[in-house]
């Protein structure tokens, strides 16, 4: 190993056996050092690239953008707070009457949902409200799909905390990135309130087997394109 070559490199005619040890010692306080100093530079790269990573981190956490309504859209539909309570939209599909609908919201649990079928919502409540101060009522959506929506006013019990999710399991928002001046839906900038809107939109289309928007927009560009060359067949013809 490292011994017999040192013992190779520094054994000339003539050389005693004290030199010898003395230059087998050098070699090998050399060799040592230099392991060591690779193994610091290995470290050192790590850490640069940890210390890196790190603020790159930053950054990104710097360029997400508020919550829209200090809340989320979810698939069950979409959750607004203010610092006090919330506000959860839960869209329902056309001819809804409340009286098939059922809203049980206890103090740390809650169930929405049409009677006899799946809940739209169920879980266990991010922290507990107060089921006093809690109500709902099932009013039209926007638009004029007849499409209906239950809205719910949930009143926190801590009224000094932001609440990262509605139910525990939903993906949680950054609570750092709250702006209590625009926490409710029709506080938003137009551009977002639009996106949540449209979103609110695609859900109740999809849950009664519609097509979203953006497929009704297509299919309407289909059709003009159809009728604009009626000399094409498009019997056969396969559209995803």
């Amino acid at each position: 190993g490292a011994r017999a070559d040192a013992n190779a490199r520094a054994r000339p005619d003539g050389c005693t056996p004290a030199l010898i040890a003395a230059q087998e010692g050098h070699a090998a306080c050399l060799e040592a050092l230099a392991s060591n100093g690779a193994d610091l530079d290995a470290a050192s790269s790590s850490a640069d690239k940890a210390e890196k990573k790190d603020g790159e981190d930053d950054d990104d956490d710097d360029k997400e953008p508020p919550p829209p309504g200090n809340g989320g859209i979810m698939p069950w539909g979409i959750w607004t707070q203010q610092l006090a309570d919330l506000e959860l939209k839960v869209p329902m599909p056309a001819g809804t009457k409340a009286k098939n609908l059922v809203v049980d919201i206890l103090k740390s649990k809650i169930k929405v949902g049409i009677k006899g079928s799946p809940p739209a919502l169920e879980g266990e409540l991010h922290k507990r409200v107060i089921i006093d101060d809690c109500f709902w009522t099932l009013e039209d959506a926007p638009g004029s799909d007849g499409s209906k929506e239950i809205v719910i006013a949930l009143q926190k019990e801590d009224k000094q905390c932001w609440w990262k999710c509605v139910v525990v399991g939903d993906p949680e928002i950054n609570t750092q990135k709250v702006q209590p001046e625009n926490s409710k839906l029709s506080d938003l900038d137009g551009e977002t309130r639009m996106t949540v809107e449209k979103m609110m939109f695609d859900q109740r289309q999809k849950a009664q087997g519609k097509p979203t928007a953006d497929e009704q927009g297509k299919q309407d560009v289909l059709e003009k394109f159809m009728k604009s060359h009626p000399e094409m067949d498009f019997s056969k013809a396969k559209f995803n």
